[in-house]
């Protein structure tokens, strides 16, 4: 299992975000790994096994999702940024969207 993985899901229809690029980079910004999340919403395996302590983000790509709905959305992206703490084994990071607000919280 990679130490990352991310869940979208559409708050308005009620199902998985599919085809939403996912990407996480370090605190500098540099890109470690990118997916798509799949039919469920889901991305099990975003990058590396474990990470080091420090700060990262993960960038979730809603543009595209909303414009292949016919959509407007105030939030082409959304990034969230979290820190990794020494001893953790795992970092899921959901994000409830709809095409004006969005909600995330730590994940299990």
């Amino acid at each position: 299992m990679s130490f990352i993985s991310a869940h979208v899901l559409d708050a308005v229809d009620g199902v998985p975000a599919r085809a939403i690029q996912v990407s996480l980079s370090d605190g500098e910004g540099q890109l470690i790994a990118e997916a798509v999340t799949n039919a469920d919403g889901r991305v099990a395996d975003l990058g590396p096994d474990h990470l080091e302590s420090g700060e990262y983000a993960v960038t979730f790509a809603t543009a595209p999702y909303f414009a292949a709905r016919d959509r407007q959305t105030f939030f082409p992206r959304v990034t969230v940024h979290f820190a990794v703490a020494d001893g953790e084994r795992h970092y899921h990071v959901p994000l409830l969207l709809s095409a004006f607000s969005y909600t995330t919280y730590r994940g299990s």
